[in-house]
Formats: structure tokens, C-alpha cells, sequence
């Protein structure tokens, strides 16, 4: 290879002709990101960057079983490929046989663009959401609030070569917006958050409106004690909540009794009713809005991944169909296990079957509950019943006969996701959301908001 030879799909291609294994997987991945910060009203940096990851799967075959080698570099120079190559091979050969060892995928159509340039992004996605967030200051400034937050955009081209013949590549765009109000005192706070492609469906006066609305529900102060509250989950909230349920629905660890759909006596709880209202949970990579890579991108494996599946088309999946539990995440391998369908994890999230309420409807129909802005800080603590815990931020409001009469102190909470589903008593219309306590590693989600009835506010949080 020429130092001069520098496309992703040249590297991919002369990757594979240098292999020497029995099988060989290549992955390429060109990103570049651009992106803003502001902070007072003002914007503070701004940047693009651009980077290469190379990964290269070695597969070699022994008397009883098949090995693999799996080696990622970043910045992969011309002179660095062969070695790279080498390594996963040297890996392989020096590994246990791969429990998930199965054929490499074939016979899947090439791309059309595999040979085609990385896509890449730049400051210019900015070019219209820039001004109407100056614009968005100069509004906050002149009613008396602060704004906070940063804009970032990724594209990344992913270039994926076997030597089973497949060349297949996905262009993924992923942008992120934060934005925070603050009182100039810092003694009142809210946010707010949205997914995008390409910024050109997000508003921030829109977003400065919403929250200079939340900030003035916050002038009035009311304590309450923990305990269990009627609540109204917005979207960004159930989004956290449902992508740590999906995180945790392997069937292989479910068959073997170690999760929340682990049947009592053996076995997996898919076909039982999980919530009374016909709520579907799905996955579709060709979801408008929420596009996802359609065929399998593993660069390593895992308890339901596998680096053997790489290449594998990707369907529209139905999680739960209309409160019943369908599917749950396999590999070829782990579905060989369990006698489930192959059904690889996908990167979108969808829950819809609601109503066609907003939110703001939602509330208006309250008698008495708690509305919360979002959660964070989300972790486990028991996987029998995906018992979580977290906190609460940016606003928890107290809702009175249908109207919002002030900000109360934040909480600690205990919930199972899946709880949750059984006890909603209401979903409203589903809208692309962006998961706060999640947004580094999953972005592409669309929920409805939920009403529970008995919320686990398990203590008062004196924090943020």
C-alpha cells in the first residue's frame, strides 16, 4: 500500500489482502465532529475535529473449534497496517476457541457508495441554528435569565470489508443539544435537550420560551417529604429509564436466571404481559428521524454480540407488542443457546400506543402530582427486578388541579423500568427525545410521556 492510499474503503480492501487467517473482518471508521459552547449568554469555543479507528477481526480455524482476534488503532498509518494485521492474527491464534464461533454473514448486497468518500461535517451545520441562538440570548438577556450548553454534531463513516465477499458502509450523523437556564442568582435552574441529524429542526427560541416558563414555575418554593407521588415522566426521562431496560434484556442472561425477564423455574418471561396499555417497544433502523447502521457493526463481542455477526441485516424489531414481551437481544449464537429468534441489538428506540396528548395536556388533566424535567445519575441496584435508582434535576414541579404551582425540593428514586410499564396508567403522544443521563452513548430515541400513579420517591436530594 502507497502512503498515498488513504481512503477508508483502499484501507479496508488492501487490509484484506494482507490478512493470512482463515477469515478476516475489517471495520473503518471516519468521524468528524463539530462543535459549540456557550455559557452567560455568550458562545465560548467552538471546534471539528477529525479521526480514524481501524479495527481488524482475525478468524482461525483449529482442529475443534475457531479463535478470533480482535485489534482497534486509532490513526492507522500506511506502514502501521500490516503490523495491525499481524497483531489480530497473533490474538487469534493465541485464544481460546470463540464460544460465538459461527460462518462469516454472506451473500448481503454491497453498498452502492462503498467506494465513495467519508461523509464529514463542519461548522457550516451551524449555519442557521448559530444566529437564532444569538438571537436566543439577546431574549434570555433581556428577561433576566442565563443560558448554558453546548451543540455538538458527529458523522461517522463506517466501512465494513470481509473476506467473505461483503462491503457494506453506513453514514450515521448524531447531533446533540443541551441548553440550561439559570436565574442570575444561580438559585433557580432548568433544561432541556434535543436529538438531531442536522440541526435544522431544533429552535432555540422555542427551547429559551420552554424554559423561561419552568424558571418562573421555580420562583415559588415548596419542601416535600419522600414517598410515593403521582408523576408525569416527559419523554427524555422514560427514554433513560426504557434504554437501560433494553441494555438489560439479554436472553442469554435472562435463560440463565440472571435478569428481570428470567422466568421463575427456568427460562425466559417473553409472551408475558408486561403493561396493561398496548404500549409497543420497538427498533427499526430505517425509522424516519431515527436512521441507525441496518446491518450489525461489532467490534468485539459480547454476552449478545458478536464480532462473527458482523455484516448481518438488521430488521424492524418489536421488543414489547402492545404490552407483551416478544423479543428479546440475541446473536446467532446466543439465540442458538436459547432457542430464541436472532434478533441483534439496534441503535434506536421507539415506545409508542398512547394517547394523542402532549405533556402540557397531561398536566392539565392532574389533580395533584409531581412533573419532572429529567434524571441522572441512573445506576443499578438490583437485576432480578432492574431496580434502579437516580436522582431527579432542573426541576421537579408540583401540579394542582391542572396548573403548575411551584418548584419543589429534588429527590432520590427507586423504580424497576419494567415496573413501571405495569404501572402506568396513561401515555401520551410519542416525540423524538434526547436521553440526558444516556446522551453519550444513545441518541436516537422517541417516547411517549407516562403517567405512574405511585412514583418511589425514595428520600430528598439536597443536591442540584
Amino acid at each position: 500500500m502507497s502512503a498515498a492510499t488513504n481512503k477508508p474503503h483502499e484501507i479496508v480492501e488492501r487490509a484484506l489482502e494482507l490478512s493470512e487467517a482463515d477469515g478476516c473482518v475489517v471495520i473503518a471508521d471516519e468521524q468528524s465532529t463539530a462543535n459549540l459552547r456557550w455559557a452567560g449568554n455568550a458562545l465560548t469555543t467552538n471546534g471539528v475535529t477529525r479521526g480514524r479507528t481501524l479495527t481488524v477481526i482475525a478468524t482461525v480455524d483449529g482442529k475443534e473449534a475457531t479463535a478470533s482476534g480482535v485489534v482497534s488503532r486509532s490513526a492507522v498509518t500506511a506502514d502501521e497496517l500490516e503490523p495491525l494485521v499481524r497483531a489480530a492474527e497473533a490474538a487469534a491464534r493465541g485464544a481460546a476457541p470463540a464460544e460465538d464461533a459461527r460462518p462469516l454473514v454472506t451473500g448481503v448486497p454491497a453498498s452502492p457508495d462503498f467506494t465513495a468518500a467519508p461523509a464529514e461535517t463542519s461548522s457550516a451545520v451551524f449555519a442557521d441554528f448559530a444566529p437564532a441562538l444569538g438571537e436566543a440570548f439577546a431574549r434570555a438577556r433581556a428577561g433576566g435569565r442565563e443560558l448554558y450548553g453546548f451543540a455538538n454534531h458527529e458523522l461517522t463513516s463506517s466501512y465494513l470489508g470481509t473476506s467473505t465477499g461483503l462491503r457494506l458502509r453506513h453514514d450515521q450523523p448524531n447531533g446533540t443539544l443541551e441548553l440550561n437556564a439559570k436565574s442570575p442568582d444561580r438559585s433557580r435552574s432548568a433544561w432541556a435537550g434535543r436529538s438531531t441529524r442536522d440541526f435544522r429542526d431544533v429552535d432555540p427560541a422555542a427551547l429559551d420560551a420552554e424554559l423561561a416558563v419552568r424558571l418562573g414555575w421555580a420562583e415559588r418554593r415548596i419542601e416535600l417529604p419522600a414517598g410515593r407521588y403521582e408523576t408525569l415522566l416527559p419523554p427524555t426521562a422514560v427514554a433513560d429509564l426504557l434504554i437501560y431496560q433494553m441494555w438489560s434484556s439479554s436472553g442469554r442472561d435472562a435463560n440463565e436466571g440472571r435478569t428481570v425477564f428470567s422466568r421463575p423455574g427456568g427460562g425466559n418471561r417473553v409472551g408475558e404481559k408486561l403493561s396493561e396499555l398496548p404500549l409497543t417497544l420497538r427498533s427499526d433502523p430505517h425509522e424516519p428521524g431515527l436512521q441507525a447502521a441496518p446491518f450489525v457493526l461489532a467490534h468485539s463481542s459480547g454476552g449478545d454480540s458478536s464480532v462473527f455477526d458482523n455484516g448481518l441485516p438488521l430488521t424492524a424489531t418489536e421488543w414489547i407488542s402492545r404490552g407483551e414481551l416478544t423479543h428479546l437481544i440475541t446473536s446467532r449464537h446466543s439465540a442458538d443457546l436459547t432457542g430464541l429468534p436472532v434478533a441483534p441489538a439496534i441503535d434506536n428506540l421507539i415506545l409508542d400506543g398512547g394517547d394523542d396528548r402532549s405533556l402540557d395536556e397531561m398536566v392539565a388533566s392532574t389533580r395533584r402530582g409531581l412533573l419532572l424535567t429529567c434524571l441522572w445519575y441512573i445506576r443499578e441496584v438490583d437485576p432480578a427486578t432492574l431496580l434502579l435508582t437516580g436522582l431527579t434535576r432542573d426541576g421537579v414541579y408540583l401540579v394542582e388541579n391542572g396548573e403548575v404551582t411551584g418548584e419543589v425540593n429534588n429527590f432520590r428514586f427507586n423504580e424497576s423500568p419494567v415496573g413501571l410499564l405495569g404501572r402506568a396508567v396513561e401515555a401520551g403522544r410519542t416525540e423524538q427525545t434526547l436521553p440526558r443521563e444516556w446522551s453519550d452513548w444513545f441518541t436516537r430515541a422517541a417516547m411517549p410521556p407516562l403517567r405512574v400513579p405511585d412514583f418511589n420517591m425514595s428520600s430528598v436530594s439536597r443536591g442540584v
